[in-house]
């Protein structure tokens, strides 16, 4: 699984520019569509064309590349339910390409008949089902350059004088379980405290993407409860819900993934 800064319903102002490729947002709810980048051009010999964008998509083993063509106009979509840095950065080097060949980009208004179609399939882990019922996988408001974020985000309490400690040892699951954003709200009440604790990492480019086994590491958050009194979920009424923070112990991007106050 890739947690960290992601792209779906908004262009990544101010970090692309493309000259070929139009940004389509998704569009979530019972329409469900993945994002898109997608460019319409015509080359002088598709089959030489493709086999260039089969070398590219070598480098881009995470990506999804589709191709629709009718004669010598091609149709590229790049798309995902997330566009991370590494999907743009593979249209960028598409784009090189299209410049360097004098590639001709054609409008969408102009009629077009598929005549043949290719895909590039990414290569994806084997899926997993979330084995632990406390980790929830959330999303989050938009951020510099209309970055989301995916987390994972695990609400718990547990006793006041064991909440550092706590705290400590979540660090240190975070470094062994590739993990270099973790951040979390909370609200002390006399003795005890509810916290909700979030999980994730900064933007994910071509050579520094990170994988993280999120059964893995919630194996070791549950094993936490054999050491602490720690229950899952938050006690009390909605006054003592965590809206404190957020307090900072790991982060990459900040900009990215928090709103400053």
């Amino acid at each position: 699984m890739i947690l960290g800064v992601y792209w779906y319903f908004k262009f990544p102002d101010h970090l692309y520019d493309f000259q070929f490729f139009k940004f389509y947002p998704g569009l979530g709810g019972h329409a469900d569509t993945p994002a898109e980048l997608t460019a319409r051009i015509q080359v002088e010999n598709t089959d030489d064309f493709v086999h260039q964008l089969e070398s590219l998509k070598s480098g881009f083993k995470r990506t999804y590349l589709h191709l629709n063509i009718d004669e010598n106009q091609i149709v590229i979509n790049i798309g995902d339910y997330m566009l991370f840095d590494f999907h743009f950065q593979f249209a960028l080097e598409i784009e090189n390409l299209l410049i360097r060949e004098n590639v001709l980009s054609v409008g969408f208004s102009i009629p077009f008949t598929i005549q043949s179609t290719k895909s590039f399939a990414p290569e994806r882990e084997e899926f997993k089902n979330i084995e632990h019922r406390f980790i929830q996988m959330v999303g989050s408001d938009f951020k510099k350059s209309n970055a989301e974020n995916y987390a994972a985000r695990i609400d718990c309490n547990l006793p006041l004088p064991y909440k550092q400690r706590l705290i400590d040892d979540l660090v240190s699951i975070c470094r062994e379980e590739n993990i270099h954003v973790f951040y979390y709200n909370d609200f002390d009440c006399k003795d005890h405290c509810n916290l909700m604790l979030f999980f994730t990492n900064g933007r994910q480019r071509k050579d520094s993407f990170q994988k993280v086994d999120i059964n893995s590491f919630g194996s070791k958050v549950r094993q936490l409860t054999q050491k602490y009194p720690l229950h899952f979920g938050h006690f009390g009424s909605f006054k003592e819900y965590p809206l404190l923070g957020p307090h900072i112990e790991l982060m990459v991007d900040e900009e990215y993934i928090i709103n400053k106050k």
